[in-house]
């Protein structure tokens, strides 16, 4: 890394320790009883077309500031043999799903990135990235507004949605080719939409948003009996509103029974156990890689280096 993305990471990884200890003191967890620690860190750059994805977060460093054994860079193993290292979170959706009975069922996940599970009545699994999730509507406040986001949605709901610039970036490519596939968190940022007031283009960024999940049915090998929403993006009343318009039988992690908000977080959990007992992270209908696929690096807090997490089983 440069050393000026050394510097970010060094201070990134900080916060993390400190986040955990923050979480800790507020569930009462004592930190004495966690085993291992699952470490996304912060992707700042995805171009599998080039095998390359770069996660800021020291996992070394991490483990020695708690402790404890972290297990992290999970998406490189993927990566390296030619898969799209994203997305991760599938096999942790269908984990979940095993508590529901409809089937196939799709989880949709609205983050920087939009991307869904399918789940299908046997197990089998289909995910990708379906296109823009809140980041272009998180730039879009903060450039006109100052905002960080649009607050439930409130802004998007006063203004009106230029569907020729929503046919524009629903023309692209990207949405042509059949899956595996993902995106980097600025794809389609150069998109000029500097003609629309503020209301009017975070009202486009939403249905570009709800449009593209919607288009994703396009490739799943059979309709889903419903649709559940995780993410931030679920928090978006007025892209919930254009999502119910496009799909039926559309649900919120909640209304599910799960955490939306902790949903994320258990995932990377559950993937560090599986990293850790040497399972498949990644599978050919998730990422694209030719066969099932484990991954991450395990750190030891007391360890001279790191390993990968399966290595540590031997």
């Amino acid at each position: 890394l440069p050393q000026s993305l050394r510097a970010i990471e060094a201070e990134l990884t900080r916060w993390h320790a400190a986040a955990v200890d923050s979480f800790c003191q507020d569930t009462g967890i004592s930190l004495g009883k966690i085993d291992l620690i699952g470490f996304h860190g912060q992707t700042v750059l995805h171009r599998p077309e080039k095998r390359l994805t770069v996660q800021l977060g020291n996992g070394e460093m991490l483990a020695k500031a708690l402790g404890k054994p972290v297990v992290y860079d999970m998406r490189a193993a993927d990566i390296a043999a030619g898969g799209q290292g994203a997305p991760l979170v599938p096999v942790y959706h269908r984990a979940l799903a095993a508590a529901l009975k409809q089937r196939p069922i799709v989880f949709a996940n609205i983050g920087g990135v939009a991307n869904v599970t399918w789940i299908g009545r046997d197990g089998a699994l289909l995910a990708f990235d379906t296109g823009p999730g809140n980041a272009l509507i998180d730039d879009w406040m903060l450039q006109r507004t100052g905002a960080a986001r649009d607050e439930g949605g409130a802004l998007a709901a006063t203004g009106r949605a230029d569907l020729s610039v929503v046919a524009q970036f629903t023309g692209d490519g990207f949405f042509e080719s059949p899956p595996p596939k993902s995106l980097d968190r600025n794809a389609f940022a150069s998109l000029d939409l500097r003609h629309l007031s503020s209301a009017d283009g975070a009202a486009t960024l939403v249905t570009v948003t709800a449009t593209t999940l919607a288009m994703s049915q396009a490739w799943f090998p059979e309709p889903p009996a419903s649709w559940i929403i995780c993410g931030g993006g679920r928090h978006n009343l007025a892209l919930m509103d254009v999502i119910r318009g496009l799909m039926p039988q559309v649900l919120t992690a909640e209304q599910a029974g799960f955490d939306g908000d902790a949903m994320e977080a258990e995932a990377w959990a559950y993937l560090a156990v599986r990293s850790r007992r040497g399972l498949p992270l990644t599978f050919p209908g998730t990422t694209g890689v030719g066969a099932p696929l484990p991954g991450g690096i395990l750190a030891e807090p007391f360890a001279r280096g790191p390993r990968t997490a399966a290595q540590s089983c031997l």
